[in-house]
């Protein structure tokens, strides 16, 4: 198949979350099974073409009268094209919001620029796709674009669409009035089109006109059906219901691999995981917290906000601290929450280690040297730090819901299970199930064989490749007169 992707931020060159690394992973892996693919996606103003050995192409792209030069690279076997629009994305210093966390007023145009800029990709480069994969809020518009303005082109006629969300809160809601200054008919702003409470939303666009919704894990596709998880969507998304399928996140093998990875004091595998020791005992060094290898050492990396769980933590910290643990936290986010942990950390020194931002090789030698990576999400589309610790031989303790679900298998306190779930959002279960864990920590045989079933797990985009493949191909065709 030819496969087009247009997604707003791509690993290496821009991430903000799992949506970068999706669509900078996936690609090359349907490339590496076979199929031709180019991907779509903007240069931002902190990308640097020399870095990323960027090539400015002699094409160009356009839309509404504004216009994009093409610079060309590779990941893996598959091509990317950076779209260089000086206002729209190089004066930016982060994809969606400037340095104080407010979102660009010009997004909503920005991004409808994405869409129809890629889509003219077809006509500059001669590549013509059977299928058009669009992902999150920011490129659903092309899933209307390609039928409405499209229409007079042969390939269009003939392409298929997927959107894939990977986070159904953020939706690009947008003031009505700026449905025709993105050059939209009135006719788009109706229920069953992208009308959302008197509002224009973007997303509504992907999940009514695309061919077939995907999204990050089988349990988030059953809980976005409910009103609980459906964000005020979900009758469109029952709606649409047959259409609908989950498929779980990969994550990228090589960069996260204990056997080789560089940012570790000492590498180690499933055969032989006696270096898992070194780490931690490295990372308790790192942070300034004595060094026990006796005493478990509990992790939690990522944002720390709500959905992550975060209020479960702060109400049951003190809970935590009675017991015999050490307790690191690597993240950013709402600042009540980074204030809590500054003030734990005072007054535990010798028992909390918290560093506030992002350190990639830190992520890395947390992964490596944490005995228990916590994950209680509110919701959680997928995730990616339980399937890091499953691979680090750190067992997680996460609340069964969305990809955590999918992907961590409770332990039955005999030969099954990969970590430790809990169902009920509140303290005292999160709490039930880390005192289980805590308990198993101590039979060394019991906790070896999780660690071991864990690392054995295959969480690669090879495997998440294969089920896009057959999603892809299951397509209905579309004859040129469709």
């Amino acid at each position: 198949m030819r496969i087009l992707f247009v997604a707003s931020e791509v690993a290496p060159f821009s991430k903000t979350g799992g949506l970068g690394d999706v669509a900078g992973a996936l690609p090359s892996a349907l490339a590496d099974r076979g199929h031709e693919v180019v991907v779509v996606t903007p240069r931002y103003g902190f990308v640097d073409p020399a870095a990323h050995t960027l090539t400015r192409l002699g094409s160009t792209v356009h839309a509404r009268g504004e216009s994009a030069v093409l610079l060309g690279t590779r990941l893996g076997n598959a091509q990317v094209y950076l779209l260089e629009h000086e206002r729209f994305y190089g004066s930016r210093s982060a994809p969606y919001s400037d340095e104080h966390g407010s979102d660009y007023p010009d997004n909503a145009q920005r991004f409808a620029f994405l869409c129809r800029a890629a889509l003219d990709v077809p006509r500059a480069t001669g590549f013509e796709p059977d299928v058009v994969h669009l992902h999150d809020w920011q490129t659903a518009l092309a899933a209307w674009m390609l039928r409405h303005e499209h229409g007079h082109q042969a390939w269009a006629r003939r392409a298929r669409t997927v959107y894939t969300i990977h986070n159904l809160a953020y939706q690009g809601i947008f003031p009505k009035e700026l449905v025709p200054a993105l050059g939209l008919p009135w006719d788009v702003f109706r229920y069953e089109a992208m009308e959302f409470y008197d509002q224009l939303n973007m997303m509504k666009a992907g999940l009514v006109f695309a061919d077939a919704i995907a999204t990050v894990s089988p349990s988030y596709a059953r809980e976005i059906l409910s009103p609980e998880h459906g964000c005020s969507l979900d009758p469109v998304l029952r709606h649409r219901a047959r259409h609908l399928t989950g498929i779980l996140n990969g994550i990228d093998d090589e960069t996260w691999d204990p056997s080789r990875d560089s940012h570790l004091a000492a590498t180690y595998s499933r055969r032989d995981i006696s270096g898992k020791a070194r780490c931690k005992a490295a990372l308790q060094r790192e942070l300034e917290l004595p060094r026990r290898r006796e005493v478990p050492l509990i992790a939690m990396v990522g944002r720390l906000a709500e959905q992550k769980g975060v209020d479960l933590v702060a109400a049951a910290l003190q809970q935590m601290m009675g017991m015999e643990v050490q307790f690191v936290v690597l993240g950013s986010g709402q600042s009540d929450y980074e204030r809590l942990f500054r003030r734990a950390e005072r007054a535990w020194p010798q028992r909390v280690a918290v560093r506030i931002g992002f350190d990639e090789g830190l992520a890395h030698r947390i992964e490596a040297g944490a005995d228990v990576f916590l994950m209680p999400s509110r919701f959680e589309p997928c995730g990616l730090n339980q399937m890091y610790s499953l691979r680090y031989g750190t067992v997680p303790v996460v609340r069964a819901v969305g990809g955590l679900e999918d992907s961590v298998e409770d332990f039955d306190g005999a030969r099954n299970g990969t970590g430790f779930t809990f169902r009920d959002y509140s303290p005292a279960a999160m709490m039930t199930a880390l005192q289980r864990a805590l308990e198993t920590y101590r039979d060394a045989r019991a906790w070896r064989g999780i660690m071991e079933r864990g690392m054995a797990e295959d969480n690669s985009w090879r495997n998440s490749a294969e089920h896009y493949e057959r999603l892809l191909e299951a397509l209905p065709s579309r004859h040129a007169g469709a």
